[in-house]
């Protein structure tokens, strides 16, 4: 019998049959990180594109190496929003910090490096990817442009349309925020508010490259939100998955306005993003 069989006939016996499992990366190192703890958890804190970026990891790796990526405000309701718990459970969490940006072009390009940095280190191919408040302007947009990368997407009082917030066009029920929209209109490289208004990039508009992928959403939302209103942003994300036949859960907050992000027990959050960021 070749050495090979007998080692794996034992390991049956044994109760040890060998399993397909990707190794924890040895060492995640870039060339000029410095080193410190994020919510208990060793972080390493580097430059990709020219932007500040870290990841921290966990105590133990999950096999796989998965992953979530906070896009915008990662230090914002933490507990809440459940990035401490997934760590606790085996995950990778990370962010690249690319500004107020929201999402334009220019931003997604150092989305692309900053992935392809942590995925030739070992890192899941997918990215669960969470988008609190305005980040989820840059989740959508970066998902619909790569839905091959990522597997959920973890919506928490989202922008999914910029007309609603911040042009504060939507149906009367956002406050908006004139300089904030100014800053996306140069961003963005609209010449004017038409354009702007015109432009069919938006979260709310690019859907279906999502379901086709299989990418699976959760929403958590304040029902009293005037600022990112609900009926103008992930209502309308809902219906329009939901008619494409995407998978999709809404966790609603009565009388709950835009803060505080995420849930008390943000269990639900992270449960549905295990059951569904299985690493490839």
């Amino acid at each position: 019998m070749p050495p090979r069989t007998a080692l794996c006939l034992l390991a049956l016996a044994a109760g040890l049959a060998p399993t397909a499992r990707a190794e924890t990366p040895a060492t995640l190192s870039w060339p000029d990180e410095t080193i410190d703890a994020w919510h208990g958890f060793r972080r390493h804190t580097f430059t990709v594109d020219g932007c500040r970026a870290w990841v921290a990891e966990p105590k133990q790796a999950l096999p796989g190496n998965p992953w979530s990526w906070c896009l915008e405000f990662p230090d914002a309701f933490a507990d809440r929003c459940a990035a401490p718990a997934l760590l606790a459970k085996g995950f990778h969490h990370a962010h690249i910090a690319v500004g107020n940006t929201f999402g334009c072009p220019a931003a997604l390009k150092h989305f692309d490096a900053f992935h392809a940095s942590l995925t030739s280190r070992g890192l899941a191919k997918q990215a669960a990817l969470i988008g609190i408040s305005r980040g989820g302007l840059y989740a959508y947009r970066w998902a619909s442009e790569n839905p091959g990368k990522v597997s959920v997407i973890y919506g928490d009082a989202p922008v999914c349309d910029f007309k609603s917030w911040p042009g504060g066009k939507g149906k009367g029920k956002g406050k908006g925020s004139p300089g904030d929209w100014a800053q996306l209109m140069k961003h963005y490289g609209f010449k004017n508010e038409a354009e702007a208004l015109a432009y069919r990039g938006n979260p709310v508009d690019v859907l279906e490259p999502l379901a086709k992928a299989g990418i699976a959403l959760v929403h958590v939302v304040g029902d009293a939100d005037d600022v990112v209103p609900v009926a103008e942003n992930t209502a309308v994300i809902e219906a329009r998955y939901r008619q494409l036949g995407g998978t999709i859960q809404v966790y609603h907050k009565p009388g709950v306005g835009h803060h505080p992000h995420g849930l008390e027990d943000p269990s639900p959050v992270v449960q549905f993003i295990l059951d569904h960021a299985a690493a490839p």
